[in-house]
């Protein structure tokens, strides 16, 4: 959101055989990537939107050499996040730069849930990223802000809300194996808090096996939130997923 590895006897050897003359062949303007995934619970910001259930999700993004970016995402959710929709279609366009060691990362996200029952439930999200890697870590922080609508109020008029996470992630050096660790909180009070501020977190692990990714992760929050089933949503969980990259 990926790189194919060459061995250096196959680089020497068309070094070799190629004309004098020869040069690589420009990068593309245009480059495409995907993944599907099967999770046994989706967890936005650590509370699961599938009631504790399995969900499938995939996306697609076309990304441009100048930084430029488009991208959907999908994923099957519970009738009770938005007014019986089953479905959670996230429609983003942003611009991506290095600015020295930092990548920076910019955008808008367009939440969008078909079969709403005509129920105002889309909002949208602006959003900025910084990230830095450092030997096999990555550091990243980011904010969402979500400016007031009637999809975040829980009664009338029109609310806000405002996400700040910070990400750390690392692979192991000569292993297929990663670690993560992610910190986030959550102002409200707007429908995404169902109340009062929340904060959210988790440690995760993955094994990536040639295009597949299995990943396990611990995820809990501060918050105790109940759907009209009893069920607590927000609690501590175990999930696991796998995901294939295209």
């Amino acid at each position: 959101m990926r790189k194919s590895i060459i061995g250096l006897s196959a680089i020497a050897l068309a070094a070799f055989s190629a004309p004098a003359m020869a040069q690589d062949e420009p990068a593309p303007e245009l480059t495409v990537t995907g993944n599907a995934a099967v999770v046994t619970d989706y967890r936005f910001r650590g509370i699961s939107q599938t009631n504790k259930k399995i969900a499938l999700q995939g996306g697609i993004t076309v990304s441009h050499s100048s930084g430029f970016y488009v991208s959907t995402w999908g994923s099957s959710i519970d009738d009770y996040i938005a007014a019986g929709s089953d479905q959670e279609l996230d429609l983003i366009g942003g611009y991506t730069t290095t600015v020295g060691a930092a990548t920076i990362d910019v955008g808008v996200l367009y939440y969008y849930y078909p079969g709403n029952a005509g129920a105002n439930t889309d909002f949208v999200e602006p959003y900025a990223s910084v990230k830095g890697t450092f030997g096999p870590a990555t550091a990243k922080l980011t904010v969402n802000y979500a400016p007031k609508a009637k999809a975040l109020t829980v009664g009338n008029g029109k609310e806000d809300n405002l996400y700040v996470a910070g990400d750390l992630s690392a692979s192991i050096p000569n292993t297929p194996l990663g670690v993560s660790a992610h910190l986030g909180h959550s102002f409200g009070p707007s429908y995404l808090t169902i109340g009062k501020e929340y904060t959210d977190w988790n440690l995760g692990a993955t094994y990536t096996w040639g295009h597949l990714t299995f990943g396990v992760s611990y995820v809990d929050t501060d918050k105790s939130l109940y759907t009209t089933a009893g069920h607590n949503v927000s609690k501590a969980g175990v999930v696991g997923s796998i995901t294939a990259a295209f």
